[in-house]
């Protein structure tokens, strides 16, 4: 009985190095030597490039808030946020809320709301109204929100389409923002999944720097 209690210690001291210990630092050390970004949340020195962020309360001295930089899908966005400063978005709103707004937290999901939803409808409506307070001819990204809600990509068509606002606001020309934004591109992934697409903090983040 002791030799059979002997061993089942040994066993578990065993596997508690192997796969307590020795395992998991193996797997942490590999991470940080070969994908030390994602590993890490894909932290920035202005968030994660992997959940979108509310854009829209940047400050722009002597111009609309938001107005300097590209914004995300109105996940991210949080439209409600200048009309009313308490409550980002309607308070019986289900989901697509930013992750916080003025100190209000928000969700994450999808609406749920189908097509022939009214509350869909004026969703949509304000942001229209949103977008063409601020010069922007809206495309359908920048005015439905995505599954997740939590978007941090738009497409390049998306960002073409806030060149104008994004212009005016900082002075920089047409020419050199669309440089910019073909520079930020970036491909399917393998080649074939999904489409181009562009992510906005680093598109800000280039902004930034194009703007010194």
């Amino acid at each position: 009985m002791l030799t059979q209690l002997r061993r089942s210690v040994v066993l578990c001291l065993v596997c508690l190095v192997i796969f307590g210990l020795a395992y998991p630092l193996i797997g942490v050390g590999l991470s940080q030597l070969f994908f030390k970004g994602q590993a890490n949340g894909s932290i920035t020195a202005n968030g994660s490039t992997l959940i979108g962020q509310n854009w829209s309360q940047t400050k722009c001295p002597g111009h609309l808030k938001g107005s300097c930089v590209f914004q995300g899908r109105p996940d991210a966005l949080g439209p409600y946020s200048d009309a009313n400063p308490k409550t980002p978005n309607p308070t019986d709103h289900p989901g697509d809320d930013p992750l916080v707004a003025n100190g209000v937290a928000g969700e994450s999901g999808a609406t749920n709301l189908g097509p022939r939803s009214q509350e869909l409808v004026n969703y949509t409506k304000d942001l229209i109204t949103y977008w063409h307070s601020r010069g922007v001819n809206p495309t359908s990204d920048l005015v439905t929100t995505s599954g997740s809600g939590l978007d941090p990509d738009i497409t390049p068509t998306d960002a073409v389409a806030e060149i104008p606002m994004v212009s005016r606001a900082t002075g920089l020309s047409r020419a050199a923002l669309t440089d910019l934004i073909n520079q930020q591109t970036q491909g399917a992934e393998w080649g074939f999944l999904g489409s181009t697409y562009i992510n906005v903090l680093q598109l800000n983040e280039a902004l930034h720097k194009l703007e010194k």
